[in-house]
């Protein structure tokens, strides 16, 4: 989790953690980061992609990267179809959800009392509720959300307090998507809060 950095106009920047910054490589020739990126960037795209069509719309978007083999490609692609193919996540990628929102503003009680320029891998919007998702590939995943690195859940409750001022007529919820499992985690309301009081 990189450190906020100021901004032109009295903002701050607070980057969003790498999806790799503790993950093992998948395969001999990827680097560190690499199988996060492409698993991240298959979750992004593919829900857009009629069910039918996704699987050979998976393989042409890997199939674009020479430095994977056959068996790197298709251990990929299986990760991002376990998240998309399992019945829990559903609401994540339905109706009212969209990929890499972009988003920008303030609330009381942010890091330093300023705005925060991010992007949301994915944010839901239904008349009930809004949720925030935050991908993440890391490699053996925590089993509970309090073993979740901090930075993860800090980045998560800097994004639903400014949303809770986006839209105060519904309630704003967290969760991470962690696709070794896969795994659909709740950021429970009181660890929000609490990382944003540095607790």
């Amino acid at each position: 989790f990189a450190s906020p950095s100021r901004m032109e106009g009295g903002a701050v920047r607070i980057p969003a953690p790498s999806p790799l910054a503790r993950t093992e490589a998948g395969g001999a020739a990827l680097g560190r980061f690499r199988r996060g990126d492409l698993i991240h960037r298959l979750l992004e795209r593919l829900p857009e992609i009629p069910p039918a069509d996704r699987p050979d719309a998976a393989r042409r978007l890997l199939g674009r990267e020479a430095d994977l083999d056959e068996a790197q490609r298709a251990e990929m692609i299986a990760a991002a179809f376990s998240v998309l193919d399992d019945a829990r996540f559903a609401p994540v990628f339905g109706p009212g959800s969209r990929a890499e929102v972009a988003l920008t503003g303030s609330a009381p009680g942010l890091p330093l009392g300023v705005s925060i320029n991010g992007r949301i891998d994915r944010l839901v919007v239904t008349p009930e509720r809004v949720l925030v998702v935050d991908y993440k590939t890391n490699r053996p995943a925590p089993d509970t959300i309090e073993a979740a690195d901090p930075a993860y859940v800090l980045q998560a409750a800097v994004y639903v307090a400014v949303l809770t001022r986006l839209y105060p007529d519904r309630p704003v919820e967290a969760a991470l998507v962690w696709t070794d499992g896969p795994k659909l985690m709740p950021i429970p309301q009181a660890m929000l809060e609490g990382a944003l009081k540095g607790g």
